[in-house]
């Protein structure tokens, strides 16, 4: 059955600025609807534009629509988290010819209970393959490349880091995806979700709860992180991470006035001066 034709359920691919979100991710392939090229976006998606909720953070709303996305993370030279950076990718896929549809995930990250629905993710089909592709650009720690949706698909290396995906039975018997990685404590569930079909509104519903509820993690303290093939740098509140692909970790606390530096030299992030400034005093702490 054909999609309507109301653009709610499309994501606004001819609004991009293809040739600026080309070259903000250092893409110069070949630009078709093929796996190949699929492969090459996600590797440069997120090895280039960081993670980072700093938005929340310094409390100033967070829109999704295109020209938003395309100011902050094109032209502004800023990060974003999942909903926008998936919101950014899918505007790209669409344009090249990918089909795309938009998921939602609950994330988990091997704890117990259920938690809301609130991370972006992409169904995503090829015009060269029949194969059914997962793609997770705005969870800040890969993968670098789509994954199968396939049961029987096994682990995938991406750069030096593991993946997998299960498929298994939720609530009513409906059909439920895992995504598991490797990591220090071995194999965790990273988040779950299931295969019906999201659209840019409840996208935007998602990303209010997460970008204003005194109960979302995102709007206490600064998290970011910049994710590489043998190498990952999380920022969460004063700490800085460095994770590595056989689970081992640097961890060093910091004062919040080198924070500015570390987000403009590790994350890549070009913040404001009044932003780095007000950054700097460590404000949310209290």
């Amino acid at each position: 059955m054909n999609k309507p034709a109301d653009a709610a359920y499309h994501w606004d691919g001819d609004a991009l600025d293809l040739d600026g979100y080309l070259t903000r991710i250092g893409f110069e392939g070949e630009r078709t609807a093929s796996v190949a090229t699929l492969r090459a976006l996600q590797y440069a998606h997120t090895t280039t534009i960081p993670f980072e909720n700093f938005e929340p953070v310094f409390g100033r709303a967070l829109p999704l629509d295109l020209e938003a996305l395309q100011d902050k993370m094109i032209r502004g030279r800023r990060g974003g988290y999942c909903y926008e950076n998936v919101g950014l990718f899918a505007a790209a896929l669409e344009r090249l010819g990918f089909g795309v549809t938009g998921l939602q995930g609950r994330v988990s990250m091997g704890a117990g209970g259920v938690r809301p629905a609130t991370h972006a993710l992409l169904r995503v089909t090829t015009a060269d393959d029949e194969r059914v592709w997962l793609c997770d650009v705005g969870f800040g720690a890969g993968p670098l490349a789509p994954l199968e949706l396939n049961p029987d698909a096994g682990e995938v290396t991406a750069g030096q880091w593991r993946f997998r995906l299960e498929r298994g039975r939720g609530e009513l018997d409906s059909e439920l995806w895992t995504l598991h990685q490797f990591g220090k404590d071995g194999w965790v569930d990273r988040h779950s979700f299931t295969l019906n079909p999201q659209y840019r509104i409840d996208f935007v519903v998602g990303n209010h709860f997460v970008a204003t509820s005194p109960r979302s993690p995102f709007v206490t303290r600064p998290y970011v992180q910049r994710f590489h093939p043998d190498v990952h740098y999380v920022l969460d509140n004063t700490t800085f991470i460095t994770e590595y692909p056989d689970g081992t970790a640097d961890i060093r606390d910091l004062e919040p006035a080198e924070l500015p530096k570390i987000v403009a030299e590790v994350f890549d992030i070009e913040l404001t001066p009044a932003d780095a400034e007000r950054l700097a005093t460590g404000f949310w702490l209290g």
